[in-house]
């Protein structure tokens, strides 16, 4: 395992192009685009003000940069840097901004959420949609980039809107039985929608491509409700995750409950591997501390941490959240499957340094990490069963069905890894600190 130099970065704005090439990263208001393998500068963008949103184009061909407290929306083109794009949202002002998935129209989201706002680059056409909800997730297309499944709010009732991304037409519109519709979502095959409620009930609706209703699913009532959903990548699964500190798992076929994983403070009777991290500083004799020269935050005073597998039963520690405070620390804020949709990891909020990892195949626990502090950020790698994970130290975290490993990033002053991202070859993965960045590159098998 091997590490780069280490660049600056504002805001963790850096993101890896779709085609994996390139790597783009923003420092106040300048926009670097670099060679992905080499790490040389390809083009140097200066944008109007300090950019406070980034992203891709599918064919990575161009980069969108937003700036909310402007209104304003910057557009570059790899191809031909001298070409530029600029979008004025003016007195309306600006919250979101996102590319269609033929990277050839942008969706801004008005202040308030107004209206949605359309822009071709081709054509230079402007097309508004009306009512959009402001919520969780809103908005979703397809995986095929076919469809749009936007969420809306008129008259005191949800709706939902699906539309046709090649001409923006209504295809369908229906409204949803949500008291207060938080997020939808498309199934990866393109042929369910999922459109659940907000965290006061839990619902779960399943509906086909032309509105009809196929499927509704609530665990409970009268207790908040769903805290975080997600579809396996084959489309077989949808896992939803509460504030009951379960995860419960439905079937595409009849849509009912097939599973459920508990969160346990005890973990016993299971055939699942208990790895702990242990940390163990090391030794600094006299004489070393004597230097003059040692700067803080330098290798030598790094501690290093190893995994231990424990035998069970074993206790994690759980943090009782504050039951005055809004959005309590407790339930399953995360969920993430595999690539090959074999595991599902998981994360409970009120056991904030532990990461469960489920064998889908078996429906049973597979391992639990516990680390020495909360855990950051998670992300398997997109081509095999790995898990990467971060804690906001200067370690890099994997799991794999073979093991555990932690992985010291060698960097002078103190690099701390607040998030992570995976290259699309998981060759490599982007290491993101407060205001720093660096690439590790995993040894091939």
């Amino acid at each position: 395992m091997n590490f780069s130099e280490v660049f600056k970065q504002s805001n963790q704005l850096c993101k890896l192009s779709p085609d994996g090439k390139y790597l783009a990263t923003c420092v106040q208001y300048r926009l670097v685009v670099r060679d992905v393998s080499t790490l040389q500068i390809l083009q140097l963008y200066t944008c109007l003000d300090q950019i406070s949103h980034m992203d891709w184009s599918s064919d990575s061909l161009f980069i969108l940069c937003a700036m909310y407290k402007r209104g304003l929306v910057q557009v570059w083109s790899l191809e031909q840097p001298d070409w530029h794009c600029k979008i004025d949202e003016g007195s309306i002002g600006l919250v979101s901004s996102r590319w269609s998935p033929d990277g050839r129209h942008i969706l801004n989201t008005t202040e308030f959420h107004l209206r949605i706002t359309v822009w071709s680059l081709c054509t230079k056409a402007v097309s508004y949609i009306k009512y959009p909800k402001a919520c969780q997730k809103g908005l979703d297309f397809s995986r095929d980039g076919c469809y749009m499944a936007l969420a809306e709010r008129r008259d005191c009732k949800d709706y939902v809107s699906i539309f046709v991304c090649d001409d923006w037409h209504l295809l369908r519109h229906f409204e949803t039985e949500t008291q207060d519709l938080a997020g939808l979502e498309w199934s990866p095959n393109g042929c369910v929608l999922a459109v659940w409620d907000s965290c006061l009930e839990y619902k779960v609706l399943l509906y086909s491509l032309d509105g009809r209703l196929l499927s509704t699913y609530s665990a409970y009532e009268w207790s908040l409700g769903i805290k975080s959903v997600t579809w396996s990548p084959s489309s077989q699964f949808l896992a939803i995750g509460s504030y009951d500190e379960k995860v419960r798992i439905l079937n595409h076929i009849t849509w009912k409950k097939i599973a459920q994983f508990e969160h346990p403070a005890t973990i016993d009777n299971t055939k699942a591997t208990m790895f702990k991290e242990v940390e163990k500083r090391p030794a600094v004799g006299s004489d070393e501390m004597s230097l003059l020269n040692i700067s803080v935050g330098t290798t030598l005073f790094n501690t290093q941490s190893k995994y231990e597998i424990y035998p069970l039963p074993v206790q994690i520690p759980v943090v009782k959240p504050d039951p005055d405070r809004a959005n309590p620390k407790i339930g399953i804020s995360v969920l993430a499957f595999s690539s090959d949709s074999r595991y599902l990891a998981t994360k409970n909020d009120n056991m904030a340094s532990a990461v469960w990892v489920w064998d889908m195949q078996k429906m049973s626990l597979e391992a639990v990490l516990e680390q020495t502090s909360g855990v950051r950020c998670f992300q398997w790698d997109p081509r095999r069963p790995r898990l990467a994970l971060c804690t906001g130290n200067s370690k890099l975290y994997l799991w794999s069905p073979g093991g555990c490993v932690s992985v010291q990033v060698p960097t002078e002053g103190g690099f701390q890894v607040q998030s992570l991202n995976w290259h699309c070859s998981g060759d490599s993965l982007v290491l993101l600190g407060k205001e720093q960045l660096c690439l590790c590159y995993m040894d091939s098998d």
